[in-house]
C-alpha cells in the first residue's frame, strides 16, 4: 500500500510540473481533467483561465489528511473568506 500511494504521489507531482510551464491559452487537457473531476469545475475553470491549483486542493486527494483540510477549507468558508482575501494571502497565481 506505501508502493502505490508513494506512485501515486509521484505521477501527481509529474504530472502537475509538466503543464505548469505551459502558457494559460494552451491549458486544458489531462490537467484540465484532473482538476474538472478531482476538484470541481469551479478550480477546472480557474486552471484553464491561467491560475495553479492551490496546495490545499491537492491534499484533498490524500485519505485521512482530506478531512482535516476539509475542515480547516469549512470554517474558512464559515468566516466568510472570499477568493480576495486568499490572493491577498496566498498571491494571484491561484486566486
Amino acid at each position: 500500500m506505501k508502493k502505490l500511494l508513494a506512485g501515486v504521489l509521484v505521477a501527481v507531482i509529474l504530472a502537475v510540473q509538466a503543464p505548469a510551464a505551459a502558457p494559460a491559452k494552451s491549458r486544458g487537457g489531462v490537467m484540465g481533467f484532473i482538476a474538472g473531476c478531482c476538484f470541481g469545475v469551479r478550480t477546472a475553470g480557474a486552471y484553464n483561465d491561467g491560475k495553479e491549483i492551490h496546495w490545499r486542493e491537492w491534499v484533498l486527494l490524500i485519505p485521512v489528511a482530506n478531512i482535516v483540510f476539509s475542515i480547516w477549507n469549512g470554517i474558512d468558508g464559515a468566516n466568510g473568506w472570499t477568493t480576495k482575501d486568499f490572493a491577498t494571502q496566498y498571491g494571484s497565481t491561484y486566486y
